[in-house]
């Protein structure tokens, strides 16, 4: 990470989310408008993604960033079509499993994923929330799951900050569930889980981009 630390372009990149998380923030505690800052922070990920893709990086993760801004374009911006953003998130999810079952030597983890999605009809069946968008969403959620899980045998330097990455992004996943289905919550939750979306779903994308950096393969050769 140090070495990374040197590049001037990681440095900005950086700095301006960190402000732009931080400002948001400080809105989103008092209730005001964020979308714009919101949306823009994932638009300067994907051109960071972009440019890393142009000097050598990893390009699923790009193609990836470009997945998750047509997600958010529908359930951050537009603020509608839910299913059409969960659907770009399936593809998101599906790109981290390639890069995952190439840097794990061909594991998925397909058991736990076909047994998962069979029992997920009946779970929402069990909360009285079956319909065709709450499946695609568990869909989307257990695959997700099973990413962040097998992510956890990854051991370089840029795997493991892609696997924390990760790991945040599903904490925001959970705070989306939670703040969409306020029924299973505590109401004293209610506030986190709001805040905790975004407090978790910046930093979990900023993560996953620097760990496509191609700086990691200098790391490799050196």
């Amino acid at each position: 990470m140090k070495r990374m630390l040197r590049h001037p372009d990681v440095v900005l990149f950086l700095a301006l989310q960190s402000v732009i998380w931080l400002v948001f923030l400080a809105l989103d505690l008092r209730h005001g408008e964020t979308t714009l800052l919101k949306y823009a922070s994932i638009v300067l990920c994907l051109l960071f993604a972009l440019a890393e893709c142009a000097r050598g990086g990893d390009p699923l993760v790009g193609a990836a960033l470009f997945f998750t801004l047509g997600a958010d374009t529908f359930l951050l911006l537009l603020d509608r079509s839910y299913a059409t953003g969960i659907a770009l998130f399936c593809v998101v999810q599906a790109l981290y499993l390639i890069r995952l079952y190439g840097a794990t030597g061909g594991h998925t983890l397909w058991p736990l994923r076909l047994l998962l999605l069979l029992a997920a009809p009946l779970l929402l069946r069990a909360l009285n929330l079956l319909n065709g968008v709450n499946l695609l969403a568990l869909f989307y959620f257990l695959n997700f799951f099973c990413n962040v899980a097998l992510s956890f045998r990854l051991k370089s330097p840029a795997m493991r900050l892609f696997s924390a990455g990760l790991a945040l992004f599903l904490c925001c996943d959970l705070c989306v569930g939670a703040f969409n289905q306020p029924d299973l919550i505590p109401a004293v939750l209610r506030e986190p889980v709001r805040v905790g979306m975004w407090l978790f779903y910046l930093p979990a994308q900023v993560l996953i981009v620097l760990s496509a950096h191609p700086v990691w393969k200098e790391c490799d050769l050196s």
